[in-house]
């Protein structure tokens, strides 16, 4: 196939997307890393996603090239909680009536134009409308011009699946080996694609910035936990750690940033229980104010921030931690750990789906649940600064290989895999032009 960006239009489906409301997890960071990656490359793109309900329901980014549409957002205003909140009912409303719009509003105008379309469904929710979308491009006969691949993200849902329409419809993809022999247990065999991050993402943090954060949480250990409070992000193994060095003498600032899950209740619970003492604290806007609250709360073993986190903030703690306890025992792939390294940060991952992370090479790898691990792990990176450095270093090599224009490079050519197995039909090639054959006058001879 030739995916250049004049004969190729890209539609992503997912239920999250770029939005605040529409964040709950990696997911949302993917589709937003991926929709801008391609537009940035030149290729027309569609996203389409639940979207918060006060925005407009079509928006152009990216010089015009990203078009975002807002699904179910009648259904999101009267569930304000977030992208999940009234679940069931968006469901419902996207299988009902986002094929249609998809295939009348997109994707005819670009067969008719001479293009090929390739649709991108992320998670199970969406398993369904690719079905749909498939079946419905049959009756009209042009199923032949479009490629369709799902992706598996994560586990969840996969018992309301129907797999064998699913791979009817679509080739299966997935983002780590782990999440590969995961799906092994469901009879899938899917395609590896790795999660990106944007080029952006790569910063040098001002060093004197991030002296001013670690002097300003006068701790021996700073680390920062981000992510949804659930269990699998191994919440409470981090907070026992912290408790463990505190009662080895040390003192500990963890910063952390759930969600609304109920777990988190649990941690906060936990870490009180553990003779921890816990500050929950809105959210800094920027640097300055979190020197404030850092000072403002010596004394102080853990602050919950309990408010979105500004993405211009992030980077520059993954930088200035000591650590970042991205510690999952379940992870699809750890989006979390990557933009620690990309950002020059020490990521302490889990060793699930974590493809990229090597043991004292770019990252800390904990291999079990045990909180004496991550102390024992992060105490020896404090006793060998060199080695600390080496795995900053390490870790934004690595980065670099899993940006975003570097992933869909690899897209590129499953993509082609995926045409071929789907019969997308090649565009008839024009026919060779016979040359042209000069008649001359006769004559005559004298």
């Amino acid at each position: 196939m030739n995916l250049d960006p004049v004969s190729t239009v890209f539609v992503i489906l997912s239920f999250e997307g770029p939005d605040v409301y529409s964040q709950a997890g990696g997911l949302g960071v993917r589709v937003k890393g991926l929709s801008r990656g391609l537009a940035r490359m030149g290729y027309t793109t569609y996203l389409y996603f639940c979207g918060d309900p006060d925005l407009p329901g079509e928006e152009e980014v990216e010089d015009g090239r990203l078009h975002l549409r807002r699904w179910c957002q009648w259904i999101s205003a009267q569930h304000r909680g977030g992208v999940y909140d009234g679940e069931e009912g968006k469901i419902r409303d996207w299988n009902y009536s986002l094929p249609s719009s998809l295939i009348e509003n997109v994707i005819e105008p670009a067969v008719k134009a001479g293009q090929y379309v390739v649709i991108l469904g992320e998670e199970w929710h969406t398993s369904w409308s690719m079905r749909l979308i498939s079946d419905a491009l049959y009756y009209r006969g042009i199923r032949d011009r479009v490629v369709m691949l799902w992706n598996a993200n994560n586990t969840y849902g996969f018992d309301r699946i129907e797999w064998a329409a699913l791979n009817l419809a679509s080739t299966v993809t997935t983002v780590s080996r782990y999440m590969k022999f995961r799906m092994w247990d469901w009879g899938q065999n899917p395609i590896v694609i790795p999660n990106g991050i944007p080029p952006e993402a790569i910063i040098d943090a001002d060093p004197a910035v991030s002296a001013r954060l670690r002097s300003a949480a006068a701790a021996e250990h700073m680390w920062f936990k981000i992510g949804r409070f659930d269990p699998d992000k191994r919440w409470l193994m981090a907070v026992s750690a912290a408790a463990l060095l505190k009662r080895r003498g040390r003192s500990v600032k963890l910063l952390m940033r759930g969600g609304r899950e109920p777990h988190g209740a649990e941690v906060i619970g936990h870490a009180i229980n553990q003779g921890l003492v816990v500050r929950n604290s809105a959210s800094p806007p920027n640097a300055a104010e979190l020197v404030t609250l850092l000072t403002a709360t010596n004394g102080t073993d853990i602050i919950n921030l309990t408010t979105f986190l500004d993405d211009s903030l992030v980077p520059l703690m993954y930088s200035a931690c000591d650590a970042v306890l991205a510690n999952s025992g379940h992870e699809p792939f750890g989006l979390v750990g990557l933009e620690v390294m990309a950002a020059g940060g020490i990521a302490v991952t889990g060793a699930t789906g974590e493809d990229y992370a090597e043991a004292y090479r770019n990252s800390v790898v904990v291999e079990t649940d045990d909180p004496v691990e991550i102390v024992t792990e992060l105490a020896a990176l404090k006793e060998k600064p060199r080695l600390a450095a080496h795995l900053r270093r390490r870790g934004r090599v690595t980065a670099r290989d899993y940006l975003w224009p570097k992933v869909i490079g690899q897209l590129m050519l499953r993509i082609d895999f995926a045409a071929e197995r789907q019969a997308v039909s090649r565009p008839a090639e024009p026919a060779p032009r016979k040359p042209r054959r000069v008649i001359r006058a006769a004559v005559p001879r004298r």
